[in-house]
């Protein structure tokens, strides 16, 4: 498990900045519930995107791990592969007919038809897996370090890199991923947080709190964390669940107050 000490939205913000750090104008939003869906508590959650309006999940925990396509209106699993021990699944994506998916520490990934999800293909990379997503063309992977990775989804090759920092500080604990219109949004393990970060020089120029939508009552609280981030293409809607929540968000940022 990737255990470590909570870090709120504000303790995050407060931290001190580095002495070359610049003034940041990071707009810090609450997330604003526009409509909310069953989800299966019993998923932990760690990759969730949609592709043509179909909603797709990756779920983790050795013995546990699937990727699912997943009824959007119900929460209902209406396909499913299993991912055979000792892999801990992670994150994942699409490109074109094909779904990418991290494994944590295995240090291999694994390829799928998008359609049946057969297994077709599986890659390597070093250190761990956590979340991934794609810009249309590169896969973009995140291992809880402050540095993405991009991948050449041909080859799987390591096409580039990103230092992500906010107020010259470096943001550390990465996970879920997605590309939504043009920005990548992170959701930052073990916190109620997601950072929106420019893709061009990995500056944080956004927050997204989403500590108001953290359901009452989960029975593992240390682990039942936001995770997850899926961006409707065609029609701009965002959605937002975690791991062992028992409901998904559809979403709207309010105004911002920095």
């Amino acid at each position: 498990m990737k255990y470590l000490l909570a870090l709120t939205l504000a303790a995050w913000l407060a931290a001190p900045m580095t002495a070359c750090a610049q003034p940041a104008r990071a707009q810090v939003q609450q997330a604003e519930i526009i409509a909310t869906y069953p989800h299966d508590a019993t998923a932990f959650t760690q990759g969730l995107f949609m592709h043509e309006g179909a909603l797709f999940e990756s779920t983790g925990q050795v013995g546990q791990s699937s990727l699912r396509r997943v009824d959007l209106e119900t929460g209902q699993v209406v396909q499913q592969v299993n991912i055979n021990p000792p892999v801990f699944g992670e994150g994942s994506a699409r490109i074109g007919d094909t779904i990418y998916m991290l494994s944590w520490v295995s240090q291999a990934g694994l390829v799928f038809d998008a359609e049946s999800f057969e297994l077709v293909d599986q890659f390597s990379y070093s250190g761990e897996g956590w979340g991934l997503t794609t810009d249309g063309t590169r896969l973009i992977l995140s291992d809880g370090s402050p540095q993405l990775r991009f991948l050449d989804p041909e080859t799987m090759e390591l096409s580039g890199t990103l230092d992500i920092s906010f107020n010259g500080r470096p943001v550390r604990r990465i996970n879920e991923l997605e590309w939504i219109d043009g920005e990548i949004w992170a959701n930052i393990w073990q916190t109620s947080s997601i950072v929106r970060i420019d893709p061009q020089t990995g500056n944080v120029t956004g927050l997204v709190d989403l500590a108001a939508l953290v359901p009452a009552g989960l029975a593992d609280p240390r682990d039942a964390v936001a995770n997850g981030i899926a961006w409707n293409r065609e029609t701009g809607q965002i959605y937002v669940t975690g791991k062992l929540w028992p409901v998904l968000y559809e979403i709207r940022l309010s105004e911002s107050s920095e």
